[in-house]
């Protein structure tokens, strides 16, 4: 690859603080900076890392990445883009789903962060290519992820790499104090 070109790689354990970094200057970007409750202790309880010697692209034969493997408590991955000079300029947090229609394994990007003074040099286009590689490697049936729909750059920039717009689909959640509500509705 050309010395000009950034690395991209599964996050290692010494990235956390890099990462913590990009998650809250995404949140800020969000306008949510105060609902971040991530720490780097909780990032290194919760992601699958890379081994810290390992090569930057190490993979398995069938092209899948070599990391610690995901569990119910560690459920994520996290992909890092760092520049030609060595700064971490993106992530891409992801973890897997499944599609009980397809009955196909997928990725699910819970977030995709450049940072804005890196911007517009096809890092964020380069993480969803790695991602979508791994998808393809996994014979997965779907990479997704939802945008807020204020943030009109980025889903110009997802319309212009393929991604379509699920109208017809309305993300539903419940956490917080719902969530604790939830969980003892029937008891």
């Amino acid at each position: 690859m050309a010395s000009n070109a950034p690395t991209v790689r599964h996050a290692r354990r010494e990235d956390v603080p890099a990462i913590l970094n990009l998650i809250r200057e995404l949140a800020d970007y969000e306008k949510e900076l105060h609902s971040v409750e991530a720490t780097e202790a909780k990032l290194l309880e919760t992601i699958a890392f890379a081994p810290s010697d390992s090569a930057s692209t190490t993979t398995t034969a069938e092209g899948l990445p070599v990391t610690e493997p995901t569990s119910p408590s560690r459920p994520a991955r996290c992909l890092v883009l760092t520049t030609p000079s060595g700064t971490t300029a993106g992530i891409a947090l992801y973890f897997y789903n499944y599609s009980t229609w397809r009955a196909r394994p997928g990725i699910y990007l819970e977030d995709l962060y450049v940072k804005q003074s890196e911007r517009k040099n096809g890092y964020g286009k380069r993480l969803l290519v790695e991602l979508a590689k791994e998808v393809v490697a996994m014979r997965g049936g779907r990479l997704e992820w939802c945008v807020l729909k204020w943030n009109e750059p980025s889903i110009k920039f997802y319309e212009s790499i393929g991604a379509k717009m699920m109208n017809e689909w309305v993300t539903m959640r419940v956490d917080g104090d719902g969530l604790t509500k939830l969980a003892t509705l029937l008891d």
